[in-house]
């Protein structure tokens, strides 16, 4: 396989899971209480960042040649893990949601990383791949304050 061929497979399956990451949140949302309007907007915001993350691998895929992936990870070669987060947003308070969200971003971070050390990468999806692990992490982050901040 050739290293586009290798780097759209790769960057294919990180559309998948900010696919994945979109239903996740979603499914958050509906899991909310009315009076956690903070989750609501953070949701939402990041529900946006996945959409935008989405684009941009997109278009590297298609400057690459190659067909865009547009579903979720049923078939993702380096991350299976937020469809089991998906199954388990069963508690409607609040820091069931936290943690469930905290776990699927800390899958996330990890898909990322199994990602940028595919081997057979161009510089410039490697970059990417890279500048969006950072900002995914700062989601995680505020993730996991918020969480941390409910066991009190």
């Amino acid at each position: 396989m050739s290293t586009a061929s290798n780097t759209a497979e790769v960057l294919n399956d990180l559309i998948q899971i900010n696919n994945d990451r979109i239903e996740g949140y979603q499914k958050a949302l509906e899991e909310l209480d009315s009076v956690d309007a903070d989750l609501n907007n953070l949701f939402n915001s990041f529900i946006t960042q996945s959409q935008e993350l989405k684009s941009a691998l997109q278009s590297e895929v298609s400057l690459l040649g190659e067909e865009v992936d547009t579903g979720t990870t049923v078939s993702g070669k380096i991350y299976r893990t937020w469809m089991d987060v998906k199954s388990v947003f069963t508690g409607k308070d609040r820091q069931t949601v936290l943690n469930n969200c905290e776990f699927g971003e800390d899958a996330a971070q990890k898909a990322y990383k199994e990602a940028e050390k595919s081997d057979d990468l161009l510089p410039n999806a490697r970059a990417l791949i890279t500048s969006q692990k950072l900002e995914l992490k700062s989601s995680h982050d505020k993730v996991k304050i918020l969480r941390d901040s409910e066991k009190l």
